[in-house]
């Protein structure tokens, strides 16, 4: 790593450490853990409020059960909130905001028109997912329009298959097929520079197993970042699988340990997929 970017990378893990301990004190870590997809879904309205960025959120129908998954309410909502906090701490984006002052995280189907709306689409527990042909049509429709897809926290061969099988009646493989990311693709650089596919776990299971981070053993000891591209190279669908990448940023004010070990590549990697998306 050159000079510059140790520094700048070392520089964005202070801010990092900086301003999530600061928010250590601020936030009841019973109150957050106990919070997870407790909240309403949150309907985008039929035109954005302002054309700053928004995270949205895909909520789906749930066909499988996955040990930790709670289907498309995995990492809602805390975890695009405070993406989107340091998102706009980080770097000079703008992000869509409420008249309190609070992100706009937004719930969508894949039926729904405001789908449109939304520049970046995230997932969880994706190895649960039951698309209907609608959805798949109307996915398809969006990503190839402009739209990017990232999925995350997914584990193991079952939950992987079973995503692959559905993402292939959206985006068939003999078209479209999915491929390991290398360290050297833009997305590693776009801000920080991330020199590895960090496996990040639930708090939980983190605590459960005295700190162990592959929570299905063997079968997912090696985290991945995939992506389908299009015939020019622009990432459609972003897969981060075997780890829990949003778990970074829900987290981050529950326990100092978790942060120290985990937040820190877990933004600097989910920031860098922000920076790229929205200028690809």
């Amino acid at each position: 790593m050159n000079l510059s970017r140790r520094r700048l990378t070392q520089g964005v893990t202070l801010l990092l450490v900086a301003g999530c301990l600061a928010g250590l004190a601020a936030t009841p870590a019973a109150q957050r853990y106990f919070r997870e997809g407790a909240m309403p879904p949150r309907f985008p309205p039929s035109s954005m409020p302002d054309r700053d960025f928004a995270f949205c959120k895909l909520m789906y129908h749930q066909v499988r059960y996955e040990e930790l998954g709670m289907g498309w309410r995995t990492d809602y909502p805390y975890a695009g909130i405070n993406l989107m906090i340091r998102f706009s701490e980080l770097t000079t984006a703008q992000v869509s905001t409420d008249a309190r002052g609070d992100p706009n995280h937004w719930v969508v189907e894949l039926t729904d028109k405001e789908l449109f709306n939304c520049p970046f689409l995230m997932a969880a527990d994706v190895g649960t997912i039951g698309l209907n042909t609608d959805e798949a049509t109307q996915l398809r429709a969006y990503l190839l329009k402009g739209g990017f897809l990232w999925v995350d926290d997914f584990w193991g061969t079952l939950a992987w298959q079973h995503w692959r099988s559905e993402i292939g009646r959206v985006l068939p493989p003999t078209e479209y097929p999915i491929r390991d990311l290398p360290l050297d693709h833009p997305i590693f650089r776009a801000l920080a520079f991330v020199e590895k596919v960090p496996q990040i776990t639930a708090i939980q299971f983190w605590g459960w197993r005295g700190g162990s981070t592959s929570e299905r053993g063997a079968d997912s000891a090696v985290a991945h970042l995939r992506a389908i591209t299009d015939e020019h190279g622009r990432i459609l669908v972003l897969m981060s699988h075997n780890t829990d990448v949003a778990d970074a940023w829900e987290r981050e004010g529950e326990d100092p340990d978790f942060f120290k070990r985990f937040s820190p590549d877990g933004y600097a990697l989910g920031i860098n997929v922000l920076l790229y998306a929205m200028s690809h």
